[in-house]
């Protein structure tokens, strides 16, 4: 196949994909799977070849992700249930003593969405969010800008979460080294665009949704300030199953550079910074926790799920309704994920992708904007940060050796890109701004744009690293 026909199989192909998703409403596990099978054939391979390219491209990388996945979602209803993300948000709010408030939220989804999923994280801050935006008598639109742009960008470049998780694993990229750097580059993102926009976001005034403020003022200055009856666990019990796997993670990778093969503490850390054992671990001390704070995670169980009551056996909300509330969450992502790694097992296949690679390597643009601009068109078009990352990596994965960059600098690129334009065909969007009350036109200004501009900022920061040489 020669390289015209690539690119114009490739570009009717996601065009299609766009089209089924957006127009035709067909659901994008399906959608993904059709695009794959009509691509394979476009490429000329033989149906039973591109069904089996299929087959193996998806259970690739439900191998490789899968069960980070259903961990993490696990975790996410443990760190629900014991109110952590109310104490770290407390936390914060003492650390800023009442001044610019919306970093409490904001700080606390920064750090909640490296494990938990973005859309999970929206949900569980909304309240706190709210109750601090009408006692501090700050705009729902300051507080959706700088909650959203600091959940979407851990979510988009520190793993574990999914899409930046699959295509480390893909690329080849040190796992540890992707976090710690992610860590860096989201943290510089997130400081610049707040304080480009911060007074921007407060020139239109949105209250909150009446249904997060049931409490007086008094109670929820209690609530804020943990003067209340709350038990909630303390800051660094709070954090300790949401970083610990993030800190064992890139404790592997430290071990594997700069400690002996063969060590006992080599051996330790290598083990315990496994991704599927490191979460697995977080899920240990979440359940640890929750028998510190059994009122924390009776209430909160018994609200999200109608079935459990205060007689429901205490092992059986962590080991059973945790995991039933976990799986719900994780099936559309562990879905969207395969397929979208499916699609890219059919691009990679193809050797005229690396005829594309050397055209693209011997124009003037450099090179780190081509795995972010790629995923950044994919983002705009599909509207799903997962399946914008899996399939730029997939087209950018052949073009590595030419393009010289890092298996670390170009998943990060592509992380960065897949933040680009966060609007209407994006769950994230919606939930936003169904949360956080702000109509369509205010959800375009409010999470669309601090997103892009945080996007750009993490592509400037990474192009800095790059040319200094340590990414």
């Amino acid at each position: 196949m020669g390289t015209t026909q690539f690119i114009v199989v490739l570009a009717i192909s996601i065009a299609f994909l766009i089209l089924m998703i957006l127009k035709w409403k067909i659901h994008p596990v399906m959608a993904l799977f059709i695009t794959a099978t009509g691509m394979g054939i476009g490429f000329g391979y033989p149906i039973l070849k591109t069904i089996g390219l299929i087959n193996s491209g998806f259970g690739g990388t439900m191998t490789s992700v899968a069960l980070t996945i259903i961990l993490g979602t696990v975790l996410a209803m443990g760190i629900q249930d014991i109110e952590a993300s109310d104490s770290i948000s407390q936390s914060f709010n003492r650390l800023f003593r009442g001044k610019r408030m919306e970093l409490a939220p904001a700080l606390t989804a920064f750090v909640v969405s490296i494990p938990v999923f973005g859309d999970v994280t929206m949900i569980l801050l909304a309240p706190i969010a709210s109750k601090i935006a009408h006692l501090k008598k700050i705009s729902m639109a300051t507080m959706a800008s700088f909650t959203g742009l600091a959940l979407f960008l851990t979510h988009g470049l520190v793993p574990p979460t999914p899409g930046i998780l699959a295509i480390s694993l893909s690329m080849e990229a040190d796992l540890g080294f992707v976090i710690f750097w992610g860590i860096i580059v989201s943290f510089i993102a997130f400081f610049v665009t707040w304080f480009l926009l911060r007074n921007w976001t407060e020139k239109e005034r949105i209250s909150p949704l009446a249904k997060f403020l049931g409490s007086s003022d008094e109670e929820t200055e209690a609530q804020l300030t943990q003067k209340g009856k709350r038990s909630l666990p303390p800051f660094y019990f709070a954090i300790l199953p949401i970083m610990l796997p993030v800190v064992f993670i890139a404790s592997a990778s430290f071990a594997n550079v700069y400690m002996a093969e063969g060590t006992i503490m080599h051996g330790l850390l290598t083990v315990i910074g496994d991704k599927t054992v490191a979460l697995f671990l977080g899920v240990l001390i979440a359940i640890a926790l929750a028998f510190l704070y059994k009122q924390n995670v009776y209430k909160s169980a018994i609200e999200n799920d109608h079935e459990t009551t205060n007689e429901t056996p205490f092992t059986q909300i962590l080991w059973n309704k945790w995991v039933e509330r976990g799986l719900v969450v994780a099936i559309l992502p562990l879905l969207i994920t395969g397929m979208s790694g499916a699609l890219g097992s059919i691009i990679k296949e193809n050797p005229a992708v690396h005829e594309v690679a050397t055209s693209i390597a011997e124009t003037n643009i450099l090179p780190i904007l081509i795995p972010y601009l790629i995923a950044a068109v994919l983002m705009t078009a599909v509207g799903s940060m997962t399946m914008a990352a899996l399939t730029a990596a997939a087209i950018v994965t052949p073009m590595m050796p030419i393009l010289g960059l890092s298996p670390e600098l170009a998943v990060l690129a592509i992380g960065a890109g897949s933040l680009t334009l966060n609007h209407l065909n994006n769950s994230g969007f919606w939930i936003m701004s169904q949360f956080y009350n702000l109509s369509t036109k205010q959800g375009l200004k409010y999470v669309t744009i601090p997103t892009f501009v945080g996007s750009v900022v993490a592509l400037l920061t990474l192009l800095l690293f790059g040319s200094l040489g340590v990414l």
